[in-house]
């Protein structure tokens, strides 16, 4: 690969199984207007649509060619992708876009104007019918940035993209060289906009089709996948990975396969694709290990728009709990209640089957919006040392028998010993399970066989709601 990266042209057939591509619209060039400063050859547009296979999946795309007028988007520009995702939603295909384009093409004015706002349009009818993926390899500046933000994923190049509406060196104070807000490193770890970033082009590119291949291709299919695991393969010392759901993940699905989502963004949730039985499942986790023993604004903001996508599209969600809280910090105070209701709200509006295990802790309201029994939850499982409770055992002791603490004689002991009876009566997994809160305690190594067979059992699932034409959060 040059310096420059790959064309336009080939990055398709990077992207699509050899000799697929069928290409729509190859002649269309722009139409001379009123406002064309000067009139001059466009060569396709300057974006090369048209539709081909990914692992014999097909799929529309889109490319932008930089070396038309900097692939920025006039009237027939738009009209070209919008025709894509006209024949797309025709077919039941998902739709992806390979962005390098320096944004609205100037010399159109009103035209490209209007051309923007019929492609957002078209994006808006398309989601949660059709899948929409955006690669970004290069400009995506001002109007063009609402493109992968319309998006469902979006993936940029480390060292030679920029997504932005507001270019770094125009904002007050800031500077490219002292943070470079519309670089790929600042965006995936700092917001929800970028769901990957990778060193190459190709890099990007198979990870497309990796997410392609495990996806449905629209709202109505079902996402089948290739497997020759063992359904129900046993899995020793699982537990020991409590602390890291990523891993827990890894380790159930089919040939270890996870395509994760958001790695970079609100590292205390994990949330991505893995197979199970053949089946796509969606999974959202508390990630201990990178600090997710408190829910954040990001990560549950992360992960509901996550089971959103999973819902649109009939993925049957899977939660991993281990979470002993909210973030509590001057800067999560006036966001972490929206964030959790937001939360709450996707999971107790999700229609599809839904699993939840507790592999760890599991305390106070945190717990119940992490897809509780209560909260919709068709199978809740518990590892058996898992806690199910208010809060951390030692701190309701302190707050309970505060009087009592302050009498005793022997602190320590009179801690330990209430500590002992609040973890047995309060906390217990199985207080939770005598309740009915919890389905089945099961050993972890049974793990994978009977989340399979929960969402075997689960596949007819058909759950009704009342009439209304959307939510109001």
């Amino acid at each position: 690969m040059s310096n420059q990266g790959l064309s336009a042209s080939e990055r398709i057939a990077c992207l699509l199984d050899d000799s697929s591509f069928v290409e729509v619209g190859a002649y269309v060039e722009a139409r001379s207007t009123d406002f064309n400063i000067p009139n001059c050859e466009t060569p396709k547009d300057g974006v090369i649509t048209g539709y081909g296979l990914i692992g014999n999946k097909l799929v529309y795309v889109y490319s932008q060619d930089a070396s038309v007028l900097g692939g920025a988007v006039g009237e027939m520009h738009a009209k070209k992708i919008s025709n894509i995702y006209n024949m797309a939603m025709k077919v039941g295909a998902p739709v992806i876009g390979l962005i390098d384009s320096a944004g609205i093409r100037l010399q159109e004015a009103t035209d490209a104007l209007n051309a923007f706002s019929r492609l957002y349009l078209k994006q808006t009818m398309a989601s949660g019918v059709i899948p929409q993926v955006t690669a970004i390899f290069g400009n995506c500046g001002g109007g063009a940035a609402i493109i992968p933000a319309l998006s469902d994923f979006t993936y940029m190049t480390k060292n030679n993209s920029k997504l932005f509406v507001n270019s770094p060196n125009a904002l007050a104070d800031n500077y490219t060289e002292k943070l470079d807000t519309a670089g790929a490193a600042y965006l995936s770890e700092n917001t929800s906009l970028v769901d990957n970033a990778f060193d190459t082009e190709e890099e990007v590119l198979g990870e497309i089709r990796n997410l392609i291949s495990i996806i449905p291709s629209n709202n109505v299919e079902t996402a089948i996948n290739e497997n020759d695991d063992d359904l129900n393969r046993i899995i020793p010392n699982l537990d020991g990975f409590a602390d890291d759901a990523r891993a827990v993940l890894q380790n159930i699905s089919d040939n270890s396969l996870f395509v994760e989502i958001k790695k970079d963004f609100a590292k205390d949730m994990v949330v991505g694709f893995i197979s199970l039985g053949g089946a796509t499942v969606g999974c959202v986790a508390n990630q201990v290990k990178d600090g997710g023993k408190a829910l954040t604004t990001n990560g549950a903001k992360k992960a509901a728009k996550f089971v959103n996508f999973c819902d649109s599209f009939n993925i049957p969600v899977l939660s991993l709990t281990n979470v002993e809280g909210y973030a509590s910090t001057v800067e999560e105070a006036g966001t972490i209640a929206p964030a959790a209701a937001e939360l709450s709200y996707a999971f107790a509006n999700a229609t599809v089957p839904k699993v939840n295990l507790v592999i760890g802790n599991a305390f106070g309201s945190a717990y119940t919006v992490m897809n509780s029994k209560a909260l919709g939850a068709d199978i809740v499982y518990a590892w058996p040392n898992a806690k199910i409770g208010m809060m951390d055992a030692e701190m309701a002791v302190k707050i309970m028998y505060a009087s009592e603490l302050e009498a005793a004689t022997d602190k320590q002991a009179f801690i330990s010993e209430k500590i002992a009876e609040y973890n047995n009566v309060q906390s217990s997994v199985l207080a939770a399970a005598k309740r009915g809160y919890v389905d089945d305690i099961i050993e972890p190594d049974a793990t994978r066989k009977r989340i399979i067979a929960s969402l075997i059992m689960l596949a007819t699932k058909d759950e009704q709601r009342p009439f209304k034409k959307h939510s109001s959060l």
